[in-house]
Parts: structure tokens; sequence; C-alpha cells
């Protein structure tokens, strides 16, 4: 080891790089896998270059092949094909840059590869993830729907046409990215991510028009279902593949089997609405009327109970009245005159109750039942009535 450097005495170049190197060595052979983004081999070259890449991370290696490692590769090695590399790291001394030598390559087969599909889904299933206590329901009238789709694709056509068909007016906040490739995990979580954070936004579709599991793996990536995990928005998963169904479709709020069936399902459809409304209107008009029609029937025995209530009372204080008119015609002086009787008043009008009170020539007023006389009292004998 060289002396400690300083800003006195800094190393060269060539020895930061020497050491580096140093280090780089004592790695050993390594496994490492990653996507194949870029093979570049030409005829009778002693090597051939294979660019490896992380897509959840957007690192990428350079890896060196001979053509015999290159052709023992099954199936043969092709762009945007997972790989698993067993390679020695080389540090290159003048160029300062790294490399991989790769010793075997073993491309990631289909049933490999479903294989480890359902190892991540087994995973992220006991974490939760894909718990449906855990979905968000989706908004009745979203202000704007987020999507995320390919560059002009079917997909995203599918998915705007559709939802205006059903309500004219919605929004969209339309995000073009790569489906497909070493770039498209990064490109669809960064979309979802700047959808996420945007207010306006109330639901994010996330649409493709289907594929086979080579180019549906962006959507099984742990990063992206992650992601959509932690989103606050609700998210629709519209990748239209019914085979082989990604990772995305079991994490997502609701799944959608298409993009058009993704377009139908985030807006409500304004005829139905429409519709629906008139007959709701229908249900209460014809509630009110029914409610109107026992209102004015119990209204009708209502009054009617009032009016024989009303009746009764005024029949009984008729006869209550009849009854002290009986009594008081019983006790009245006129019912006594009506027997025959007379009352006799002295000219002060005060009744004369004994013939002594009425000596001879005493003028005297007579009440009979019917009219009145005016006499004088021609003699008097007491014990004994008057004429």
């Amino acid at each position: 080891m060289p002396s400690p450097s300083t800003p006195e005495e800094p190393w060269p170049v060539r020895t930061v790089s020497r050491l580096i190197g140093d280090w780089v060595s004592r790695l050993g052979t390594v496994w490492v896998e990653g996507q194949v983004t870029g093979l570049s081999k030409r005829p009778g070259a002693s090597v051939a270059f294979v660019t490896l890449r992380d897509p959840a991370a957007d690192v990428s290696l350079q890896l060196t092949v001979s053509p015999a490692v290159l052709a023992a590769a099954e199936p043969p090695l092709a762009e945007g094909q997972q790989a698993v590399v067993q390679a020695k790291p080389s540090w290159y001394l003048s160029r300062g840059s790294l490399s991989l030598q790769a010793i075997e390559i073993r491309p990631v087969g289909l049933g490999a590869l479903l294989a480890r599909l359902e190892r991540l889904r087994t995973m992220l299933a006991q974490e939760g993830l894909f718990d449906p206590g855990r979905r968000k329901p989706l908004p009745f009238l979203p202000r704007t729907v987020g999507l995320i789709c390919g560059r002009e694709s079917d997909a995203m056509h599918d998915v705007v046409e559709n939802a205006r068909r059903r309500w004219p007016a919605v929004r969209f906040a339309i995000k073009e990215v790569k489906v497909q490739g070493p770039y498209a995990v990064t490109e669809v979580i960064d979309a979802l991510q700047a959808l996420d954070r945007d207010a306006e936004v109330d639901v994010i579709v996330v649409a493709r028009g289907g594929g086979d599991v080579q180019e549906l793996l962006p959507f099984s990536d742990e990063a992206l279902v992650r992601a959509v995990a932690a989103a606050r928005t609700p998210v629709v998963s519209a990748i239209g593949h019914e085979q082989h169904s990604p990772l995305l479709d079991h994490v997502a709020d609701w799944r959608a089997s298409t993009p058009t069936d993704a377009g139908k399902r985030v807006v409500p459809d304004v005829a139905e609405e429409q519709a629906r409304i008139t007959q709701l209107r229908r249900i209460a008009w014809r509630s009110l009327d029914a409610r109107i029609e026992r209102q004015s029937a119990d209204a009708d025995a209502l009054r009617h109970r009032s009016w024989r209530c009303v009746r009764a009372c005024v029949d009984q204080h008729e006869r209550d009245v009849a009854a002290a008119l009986a009594r008081v015609t019983a006790l009245s002086p006129k019912a006594t005159l009506d027997r025959g009787y007379a009352v006799v008043q002295r000219s002060d009008g005060s009744v004369l109750r004994a013939a002594a009170d009425a000596p001879p020539q005493t003028p005297l007023h007579v009440r009979l039942a019917d009219g009145s006389l005016d006499v004088t009292v021609a003699a008097s004998a007491p014990g004994s009535g008057s004429r």
C-alpha cells in the first residue's frame, strides 16, 4: 500500500485505478441476475458484449462473453430476456471501467420464471399485500382519471374512448411510458408516484394490451407491486391477460379484464344514471301519492270522528239545556198562573199576600196566565181569598 494520500501528496490516477482493481479481483466469481438489454456480437470477433440491467434499480453492468459461452446458452440469449450469469469482475486499469467476464450463462426459461413468480407471489401474500381487506373502493365519479400506458397504444385509446362514451365530461391525466423491456418498471413506478401525488387524480389505471410472460414481467416486479400497495390512490390493473395474471392484478384495488373493461369501470354510465334518476323519481312520486292517499283517508276518518264527537257533545248539551229549561219552567210563576192561579200586586208592585193588607177601595193589579186586570177591593175578609 502506498502512503496515505494528502492534498500535498495525492495519488496518481494509475495508483487509484490499480487499488480499485486489487479490491475487485478479491471479489472472485459471482452469480448475478438481470435483464439482457444489449447484445453485441460480430462475426469472427473473439468476444461479445452483453449489457445486464437491473430494471428495478436502473443499474447495469457490461459483460464480456466468449463465443463458446454464448453458444452454450440454452435457449439462445436474446434482448429483453432474464438471465443468470456466473462471472468474474474485472477492472480495466487503463480505462478505469468495470466489466464482468461471463463464465456461464443460464437464460431463465418460462418454467423457471413462473416458479420464481409463484415464490414471489407467496411471499408478498404472506406479507398481506394481496389481502382483499386492504383494497380501497373506487370513486363513483372521479374528478380526474390517471392513466399509465404505452406511448400511443391501443390500450390508451380503449380506456379513454370507452370512458368518454359512458361519461363524456371525464378528465384524464395520461402518463405514456414503456410497458415492456428493461426500463418499463422504473418508468411505470415514476408515473404511478407522480399521479399519486396529484390531488385531482382520484383513480389510477395501469393499462397494457396483453402479451406473453416475458413481456408482462415488469408488471410482476416486486418494486412495482410494493409501489402500488403503498399508493394512497385506488389503482386499477388493466393488463388484459387472462392466462398468466401478473402480480399487479393481485395487489391492485380492482382488476379489469381488458383496458376496455377498465374504461367502463372507472366512470358511471350517464345514460344509466339518468334512467336510474328517472326511475327513482317515479318511485318517489308513487310513494308520495300513496302517502298522500293514506293521509287523506286518515284526515277523512278524523274529520268524521270529530263531527261525530261534536254532534254528540251538542246533543248532550241540548239535552242538558232542555232538562234545565224544564226544571226552570216547572219552578216559574207562569207555570203556577197556567194552572189557574193569579198574582195580585199593589200599586207599588209588591205582591199581596194577605187580605188584611188590602182594605176596601185599595186598587190592585191582577196578573193572569193570559192577560191582567186592574181591580178595586170592595171588601175584605181575613182568611178568605179576594176577588
